[in-house]
Formats: structure tokens, sequence, C-alpha cells
């Protein structure tokens, strides 16, 4: 065996300078002298062959220029956990040694930040005082001696191991068994082997709230086998995994509050339901899943689904949802309050960002967050208002009536539109007389050259907007909001226009749209708070 080169090297990882990959074969080569490792790179750019020579195939690779040839003591292949943290954190006398400062992690929306070499202060530089640690990109690939990390790092609670050369599961067990009261672990970054059948559970993670093994590549049917270890985890981030079939996770995941599987290619969107009974998930992250629609069969128009009783933030941004109705649908989730959507097909359908914000505020009832937008109170009745004024005539061309004897709107109308019945309750029906003059949904209509100024507050500068003349004071109002950082229940807006000598005109009703106060182009709108 060649020096430096552990016994059981074959399917370890290895690095070679900043190039990781893993070894998929040991020995020699066809008319060469000398050991040889067969590496399978991560980056296929770094590789030259499929892993075959002169016409035999030594080893597989998937890309087939993801593999090459190394001598053994060109690769790196790692170091015992406890010698990391020494060198990390300046504790093993090699003070010349200089080390990455990276000191924080992101897991899905939520930093953690860990204790760096540079930030560690002098009193602190005992190992067994040290309860964050990070050992990013330090090349750990095993354990070390047994029993020496809780001899030596007793204290220890968040950990961050991600991108180091961690070749399987168990070398992770190994290190955590020995670390008590571990609460945050990041393995990200780490292709290892995971079991493939149920094995022995340890109490190594018995305490552990949130993990991290974004890609690792490790499938569904493995996170539920390893799962049976992780009693009270709350948090599980699964992101680039290929991950695309999913399992009902029965008796194990019972107390996940947090779950991300954004950027893996779930071949159904259906799959969700498998998760639906998780009881305590509030957080589920679904960006880039290439989900196309979301559907809860179990409840109908206006009702609220059994599945998800907990869920209150969902992000399904940056996927294939073209269909308005996955948006209905998701009014059926009992305890929604926060939704990301953005980069989806359907936002298509509506050209005015206005109302495309509007339509998905008046479509689901208990949100309170939009695409990470607060929504106040008075741009909810304003977006449910105009909805309930936009699809009027189409209420009543499909049987809807202000007399509850004779409203019988057809079930085509409900299933394009479940909260409309709830929205005339709400605010009453609307009759033919209100709903005349209706504009249509794509605002083509003339827009506006505005000058916005706040008199009561010099430091605004004066903005300039163009609006649609259709435009209603509500929605303006909720525009204004978000540019002056204001609640829009406390505006006062007037306008000033050269044609009035200086005559100021009130903007009263949020019910009545731009065109209604004769202003045009050119004209000057005044905001009070």
């Amino acid at each position: 065996m060649a020096a430096g080169m552990p016994p059981e090297a074959l399917g370890r990882r290895v690095c070679c300078g900043s190039d990781y990959g893993t070894v998929r074969y040991v020995g020699s080569v066809s008319r060469t002298a000398g050991i040889w490792l067969g590496v399978e790179w991560d980056d296929p750019q770094r590789g030259k062959h499929d892993g075959s020579y002169e016409g035999t195939q030594y080893f597989k690779c998937r890309h087939p220029k993801g593999g090459s040839f190394i001598r053994p003591n060109k690769a790196n292949f790692g170091v015992d956990f406890l010698t990391a943290v020494k060198d990390r954190y300046g504790l093993n006398d090699k003070q010349d040694v200089q080390y990455g400062t990276e000191n924080t992690v992101v897991f899905g929306t939520k930093t953690v930040e860990f204790v760096g070499m540079d930030s560690v202060a002098e009193q602190q530089r005992q190992l067994n005082r040290l309860v964050d640690i990070s050992v990013r990109e330090c090349a750990v690939s095993h354990a070390g001696q047994e029993e020496e990390i809780s001899r030596t790092c007793s204290n220890m609670r968040h950990i961050n191991l991600s991108k180091n050369l961690i070749s399987s599961w168990e070398t992770v067990t190994a290190i955590a068994s020995q670390v008590q009261n571990l609460e945050t672990l990041n393995v990200s970054e780490n292709k290892m082997r995971f079991p493939s059948t149920s094995t022995f559970t340890s109490s190594a993670f018995s305490n552990l709230k949130i993990l991290a093994l974004n890609q690792t590549e490790i499938t569904w049917t493995e996170v539920l086998l390893c799962a049976q270890g992780w009693p009270v985890l709350e948090e599980l981030h699964l992101s680039s995994n290929n991950i695309t079939v999913l399992e009902r996770p029965d008796n194990v995941l019972q107390t996940l509050k947090l779950l991300d599987l954004s950027d893996n290619q779930l071949l159904d969107g259906n799959q969700l339901h498998l998760l639906a009974q998780l009881p305590r998930l509030e957080q589920l992250i679904l960006r880039s899943t290439g989900i196309s629609s979301i559907h809860f069969p179990d409840a109908g128009f206006g009702c609220k689904t059994k599945m998800f009783p907990s869920l209150k933030r969902l992000a399904i941004n940056d996927n294939k949802i073209s269909q308005w109705s996955s948006i209905n649908e998701l009014d059926k989730l009992p305890s929604l309050r926060a939704l990301q959507c953005s980069n989806n097909p359907f936002m298509d359908t509506e050209k005015n960002p206005e109302t495309l914000i509007q339509l998905i505020i008046a479509k689901i009832s208990q949100l309170e967050v939009l695409n990470n937008c607060e929504i106040l109170p008075a741009e909810r009745r304003g977006a449910e208002l105009d909805y309930r004024k936009i699809f009027g005539k189409d209420w009543l061309e499909a049987g809807g009536h202000w007399n509850p004897e004779k409203n019988k709107p057809s079930e085509e109308f409900l299933a394009a539109h479940p909260r409309y019945p709830a929205l005339c309750l709400k605010y009453g029906a609307p009759e033919e007389g209100e709903l005349k003059g209706r504009q249509p949904l794509t605002l083509k209509n003339q827009l506006l050259t505005l000058t916005i100024k706040c008199p009561e507050k010099p430091e605004q500068k004066p903005v300039e907007k163009k609006l649609p003349e259709s435009m209603t004071i509500q929605k303006v109002k909720g525009l204004l909001y978000r540019l002056f950082k204001i609640p829009g229940s406390e505006l006062k807006l007037s306008y000033k226009s050269s044609k009035l000598e200086g005559k100021e005109v009130e903007l009263d009703n949020d019910l009545k749209p731009l065109q209604f106060y004769s202003i045009e182009s050119g004209d000057c709108v005044l905001v009070r708070w």
C-alpha cells in the first residue's frame, strides 16, 4: 500500500487542490508501474475519461469525461475531526497555518453563526469551552480515536461539517455519538453513502434539532431509514439531492417543523400528499422542484383540507405552476399565513403586477405575507373589493344573484372563484348597476404620468410614476405604502392640477378610479400621513 494511503481507500472521498472526488479504483494500470487511484470527480471538467484506459474499463463514471487516474501521493484523504478543530482554532501550536474565516452557514432562510478562529476570545481557547464549531472545508474524513472527541470537546452543541471528505453516514454517527448535547449539525456538500436497510438506531442524534443534508446525494428512502434516529428533529434541509420519489413518513419525522426539498425534481406534485400528515410541519420549502399543480382532493369549494394541519409558510417559487386553480387550492390550507410563489407561469397571465398581487391576496383568505411583503388590512380590503367587482359580471352571468333565493352560481364559476361566495357574505353581493363600466382585468387603458409629493415630509423627494387611469384610490394607496414604507390605512391623498389654479382636490373614495377625479398626466398627487 502506498505511503499515506488508508488501507480502505476504495469509496473514500479525496481532494486534490480545490477539486473533490470519490475513489472508484485502487490498483495497477496497464503498461505503467505502481499503484494508481481511479477518481470520479465532482466536477466533470476536472476529469479526462469515463474510467477506461486503452480499452480496459477500470471503473465507471456518471459523466463520460468525469474520471481520471492520479497517484496516491497527490490525493488528500483528510484528517480526523479533532485535528481539524485544533487546526481551525489555533490550538495545535501551528500558528503559521492560515484558515478561512467564513463564520456562517445558511439553513434555508436561517443563518446560524459559528465561532471562527479570529473571533474566539483568548479565555475561550480551550477545546472544552467551544460550543459552536465550524470545520467547513477542513478535509475532515473520519472521527479519530474512540472517545477522544467526548473527552476533549464535551460542550459542543452546533457543528458545521460541510464540504469535507466524509464518505459515509457511519462517520457522521461516530462523531455525533461523542457529542452529548448536539443540537445543530450541517454535513452538506459531503457526497456520502447512507444505510440502505434498517440498522441499529444509536442515540447519537437524540437531542438533534437542526440537520442540513444539502448536496449529499441522499434519497428519500434513506432519509426515512436514518430518521429513526432523529427523535426530536425540528428542521431538515435536503436541497439539491435528486430526490424524485417520496414515501409516507410513518412513525418518523413527527416532530418536524421545517422541511426544505428545494432543487429536487419531484416527479409528481401529488406526492406532496404523502407529507400531508406530518402533524407539526409549519414551513415547507419547495423552490425549484418542478411541480406544476397543487390539489387537495379531500376538501370542496370554500372548505378546509385536513392535510398539512400546521403549515404556516409555503415556498413554491421557481416552479411550473400554470393554472390559477392551484392558487385557489391554497385557500384550503387551514393555517397558511405566508406564501412565496414568484416565477411561475400562472403569473404571466396578468401583466399588471399590482393586479397580480391583488388577485392572489383575494384568493387566499388568511394570507398575511406574500413574497416576503406584509399584507396590510387596508390592502386586503382593497384587493377583495376589487376582486368582487372585477368578476361581478361573470358571477351574474353564471347565475349569481343578490337575492339568496335566486343565487345559484354555476359549478364552473365556483371552481374558478371559490372565494367569491365568501366575499359576497363579507361585503354584500354586487348589483348590476354597481358593475356598469367594468374595466377589463388586463389593464390596457391609458397610463397617467403623475408626480407624487409628500408636502409635510420635505426629506421625501418627489417621485414620478406611470399609473393606469382605471387604478382605484385603494390600489394607489397600496402602491404608496410600499413606496414610502407607511401604513396604507393612514394615507390621505389629494391632487393639484394646473387647470385648477392651485386648488387641491381630495381623493376621498377608495373604490373610485383615478379617472373619476379627472386626473390627467402632469398632475401632482399629494400624500399625507
